[in-house]
């Protein structure tokens, strides 16, 4: 990011090519497939647009990720009047860096992910399948690492309800 903030313009593919397909990935989570490649597109034109706000020497993911979920947020209240996808229509997950085995269970899980309220399903996004610590999802989130830490647990016992439901368990 250093590069391209000091006028390198390949750098900025090199960004886009090394960060786009896993932000992609969470963003197809949170806004839907429909919606993904458009809110991606937003993010990286933030960047461009920010980029003399970057921090030399800071880490470059977190601050992706955090224009990326606003562009997600920013997308979601600007289309809440338009009816969301059903969840059984989910295609299953794209080349992802670890996949489930099982395709079924993958639609399952992202049906039940599906039905968190926002900030559970984005700190469970953040921290199962794109690897941020509690600590850099409060950062980047802007809120404590303790109310992550809720959001998260109380996220998870949700998906425990949903994914036993879905089993035939009580």
């Amino acid at each position: 990011m250093e590069r391209f903030v000091h006028g390198e313009e390949s750098a900025f593919s090199e960004l886009f090519a090394r960060h786009a397909p896993r932000l992609h990935g969470a963003l197809r989570r949170i806004v839907g497939p429909a919606a993904a490649d458009d809110v991606l597109q937003s993010t990286f034109l933030s960047i461009v647009r920010a980029r003399g706000r970057y921090e030399p020497g800071a880490p470059f993911r977190p601050w992706l990720y955090a224009v990326g979920i606003n562009a997600a947020r920013d997308h979601l209240r600007r289309h809440r009047h338009e009816e969301l996808q059903p969840p059984e229509d989910l295609p299953e997950r794209v080349a992802e860096p670890e996949p489930l085995a099982d395709p079924g269970l993958s639609r399952v899980v992202e049906r039940a992910l599906a039905q968190l309220p926002d900030s559970q399903r984005e700190a469970i996004l953040l921290h199962r399948f794109e690897g941020f610590s509690f600590r850099e999802i409060g950062d980047l989130l802007g809120v404590s690492e303790t109310a992550v830490k809720v959001r998260a647990h109380r996220g998870y016992e949700r998906l425990r309800v949903l994914l036993a439901a879905h089993r035939g368990e009580p």
